[in-house]
């Protein structure tokens, strides 16, 4: 077996993924001002371009791994139990902030692109931008957006959540944990809620909720969306 043909084999693509983003950790470790997600992609990047692997082959390794993203996922509802007394409270007042966030989310990224002169499938690819993966995809779909294209701002959004939401919010003096968890939920969905959890057990909580609700608002909002547009089109 040859190197490059060893370097196609889906355990070379796991072992190498692992060690770039373990790596990636003891930067940020290090750096704060390091996104891990970030400092990880680069190499794999690098070495994809560098040594002509097609995605789909390194991805071999990468579907096992992205089978995790179910469990991780599901973990991100412990916070949220340990603090549910807490957030009970403040139910109200954080939904009317995930349903003022998803308005605002949906409607300035289909109004940028559309400002930027994207063609209309473009447009409704970025409006549900700010919401997990596997429900931006299918509304999406709704829309009649390209899903691959929704996949990339999808994560664009919670890597840039993850790396300077909290920043942005301390610039503008926004520190208050349910502040801050819902803002980063609702905005940066999970990879933003995974940033948190180092960080304050209550932002991840209400972060991990607001990541859940936001994605139940911007579906029915969507689901609106996609009426109205069939009703102008009639």
């Amino acid at each position: 077996m040859s190197v490059l043909d060893a370097m196609r084999h889906p355990a070379f693509s796991i072992a190498f993924t692992v060690l770039c983003y373990a790596t990636a950790l003891a930067l940020h470790r290090r750096w704060r001002w390091i996104s891990p997600i970030v400092a990880a992609c680069v190499p794999i990047v690098a070495l994809l371009l560098a040594a002509g692997i097609p995605y789909a082959d390194y991805n071999r390794g990468g579907d096992l791994l992205t089978w995790w993203l179910g469990p991780a996922t599901v973990a991100l509802a412990v916070p949220m139990y340990r603090n549910g007394r807490r957030l009970r409270r403040s139910l109200p007042r954080l939904l009317l902030v995930v349903c003022a966030g998803a308005v605002v989310g949906m409607t300035t990224a289909g109004v940028t692109a559309g400002l930027l002169g994207a063609p209309i499938s473009v447009v409704m690819s970025a409006v549900p931008k700010s919401v997990t993966t596997p429900i931006a995809v299918e509304v999406a779909r709704e829309l009649g957006g390209i899903p691959q294209i929704t996949v990339a701002l999808v994560i664009l959004a919670g890597v840039l959540g993850a790396t300077f939401g909290t920043a942005i919010l301390t610039l503008f003096r926004v520190r208050e944990d349910r502040a801050v968890g819902v803002a980063i939920g609702s905005a940066s969905h999970g990879i933003g809620t995974a940033s948190l959890v180092r960080r304050s057990e209550l932002q991840a909580a209400v972060s991990s909720w607001a990541m859940a609700a936001s994605g139940v608002v911007t579906s029915l909002l969507a689901a609106l969306l996609a009426l109205l547009l069939r009703h102008a089109r009639l």
